[in-house]
């Protein structure tokens, strides 16, 4: 299964950049400097990816993009660096104790607001997940990287390959699609999965009441499973 990851991160590291997006894990860099922190995201990804399979996560959680404050400078979605390098306990998450770096050197250590809430709602209901996005490079407005916009359509079906072997990496798990565009790529792919609102532009509280409802009852209740 090791192999298979490796295989999935470096295959996500060779993809070609559409215009105005970002391939943060990319092999061919601009300097030393930007191909370490590539580098060090990729490992970051492979080690959120096998520390999952090995715990084995509650839930999928499926998104658009990465953002700019997020899996863009971490490597890991739905994480901030401040997520990353502290941890997240419950359930026992990340951690630079669990060997997540930084990947970034402009002295900043990032925040996110659509991290922030996923991880507050995920440790209030002591609940592990292990994440996607259905475009999984960063797209931002043009010229300006450090900015986010929502993923093209063409964008979207370019990532569908990787969902489909995310979600392959386990099969049996629920799989909760964050927002409209992870629903439509899911759904393209035939995954059988439950929809809450995405957090951002004041969903928050949709989002978390969306999924405490999914978990309210018991373990028998939780959604559907992975068909694939």
């Amino acid at each position: 299964m090791s192999s298979i990851i490796h295989n999935l991160v470096n295959d996500l590291a060779a993809m070609a950049a559409p215009p105005h997006t970002v391939n943060m894990y990319a092999h061919q860099a601009a300097d030393e400097q930007e191909a370490h922190g590539n580098a060090i995201r990729r490992n970051n990804l492979v080690l959120a990816l096998t520390l999952a399979l090995e715990r084995g996560p509650d839930l999928l959680l499926i998104g658009e993009a990465p953002g700019y404050n997020g899996a863009r400078r971490t490597g890991v979605p739905f994480t901030s660096e401040q997520i990353l390098l502290a941890g997240v306990d419950p359930p026992g998450q990340f951690g630079t104790t669990r060997g997540f770096a930084l990947a970034t050197t402009d002295g900043r250590i990032s925040r996110e607001q659509t991290a922030t809430i996923v991880y507050r709602e995920l440790q209030a209901l002591n609940r592990f997940a292990v994440g996607w996005n259905a475009f999984p490079l960063h797209p931002h407005r043009p010229g300006q990287p450090q900015s986010n916009r929502t993923p093209l359509q063409r964008e979207v079906m370019l990532g569908l390959p990787f969902l489909l072997r995310f979600c392959l990496l386990f099969p049996r798990c629920p799989v909760v699609a964050m927002g409209r565009i992870a629903d439509q790529a899911l759904s393209r792919l035939g995954i059988v999965h439950a929809v809450v609102r995405h957090p951002a532009q004041g969903g928050a509280q949709m989002f978390a009441a969306g999924l405490r409802r999914l978990f309210m009852q018991s373990d028998e209740s939780t959604p559907a499973q992975n068909p694939v």
